[in-house]
């Protein structure tokens, strides 16, 4: 099989990379991360206006029609940078539910102003108890005549203190973990009987709790039937975080790789010793075997919902879960007691590596889920 990228994806990949050397050094993503949004909205900005936003979107909505290599392609950037910004959340799981679930009105509408940049949109479908379990929704929504008000908590709402709409699952049917009856909901912040907990993430991003005292809510498709979109966006989703993992990694490879080659004891350079050689190896390792998946994982993630599409991405997860927190720790160790300090940019990485590998489920999950598709439960 070629993985070579074609002319076009070696542009975007470019792309993506200048815009973010130029714009993401250490100092820069500190002073992003403690303001008011907690993020850069001029560099959301410029990558609305490079089109980095509009990649996976179809031509008719404004967008590329790029497929979920495209998208691995930035994220490993993002990555790289450790860029605050959620292109993940708005982009590619917000977007994604729109596109298969709104109407053809909240998809023109939506889809072209998410892909613009001018509309920054968040996803809130975890609870305090759902632990990754996407059906675990208490969260209810009543009808009364053509609207819907929703009432319930959200938790870990990346993006959700600056967000222009929020797609938010609730239940109208069904018992608290059936996955039939769960429906999507846009929900305006900003309305009546809606209100945000803003905090800072410990790898720091900002995300909110949401809130919903009988807040009015648009509904995405048909009622009670959201479950299996959910399902899918949020597999290309891990993948996208997959690749965003891989980029993270190789900064982290590259960072403790030089500091091995200046870092002195006792008058000699500490990567001349073996052992320290064979632990460096180890990382390198471990980062190509999750780029290989995360390569596999960007190749299926569009591809039709199946069983066997499920178990690759559970798989691609698994794999990167375990290589992103073995190569944060193998750092750690390797720099000694500066890799803790938050003045250093290698525990920024470390900590953002750790946050993915619970993202949308640990690897004990993602274990769980591989088995039962394998054995049909």
């Amino acid at each position: 099989m070629d993985f070579k990228l074609t002319e076009e994806q070696q542009m975007l990949q470019e792309t993506a990379e200048r815009l973010v050397r130029d714009v993401y050094d250490f100092e820069s993503r500190n002073k992003f991360s403690e303001s008011e949004a907690g993020f850069s909205t001029a560099f959301w900005q410029q990558m609305g206006e490079l089109g980095l936003t509009a990649i996976p979107f179809p031509e008719e909505l404004g967008g590329f029609g790029g497929s979920g290599i495209e998208t691995m392609l930035i994220m490993e950037q993002l990555g790289k940078g450790i860029c605050l910004e959620p292109y993940m959340e708005s982009v590619i799981l917000a977007g994604g539910l729109i596109g298969q679930l709104g109407s053809d009105a909240q998809k023109e509408e939506l889809m072209g102003a998410i892909a613009s940049g001018e509309l920054q949109a968040s996803v809130a479908l975890d609870e305090l108890n759902s632990h990754y379990d996407l059906a675990n929704v208490t969260t209810t929504a009543k009808q009364d005549g053509s609207e819907w008000s929703l009432s319930g908590r959200k938790g870990v709402v990346i993006g959700g203190q600056t967000a222009g709409k929020i797609l938010v699952s609730a239940r109208t049917a069904g018992d608290s973990r059936d996955e039939q009856g769960i429906s999507l909901f846009l929900v305006d912040p900003t309305s009546a009987g809606v209100s945000r907990r803003v905090y800072a993430t410990v790898d720091g991003r900002k995300a909110c709790e949401l809130f919903l005292d009988n807040a009015k809510g648009e509904l995405l498709g048909e009622a009670g039937k959201a479950f299996d979109a959910i399902r899918y966006q949020s597999g290309r989703a891990i993948a996208a975080l997959c690749a965003e993992a891989v980029g993270a990694m190789r900064a982290t490879c590259d960072l403790t790789l030089d500091y091995l080659k200046t870092r002195k004891q006792f008058g000699v350079v500490i990567g001349k010793f073996q052992v320290l050689q064979h632990r460096m190896v180890d990382m390198i390792s471990e980062l190509e075997r999750a780029t290989s998946m995360t390569t596999l994982a960007a190749c299926l993630a569009d591809d039709e919902d199946s069983a066997e599409r499920s178990a690759k991405l559970a798989a691609a997860k698994f794999i990167v879960n375990r290589a992103a927190r073995y190569v944060a720790e193998q750092s750690i160790q390797l720099h000694g007691g500066i890799a803790m300090t938050w003045e250093y940019n290698g525990a920024h990485y470390a900590k953002r590596l750790v946050m993915i590998s619970h993202q949308f489920g640990d690897d004990d999950h993602h274990l769980e889920a591989y088995a039962a598709q394998l054995t049909g439960a």
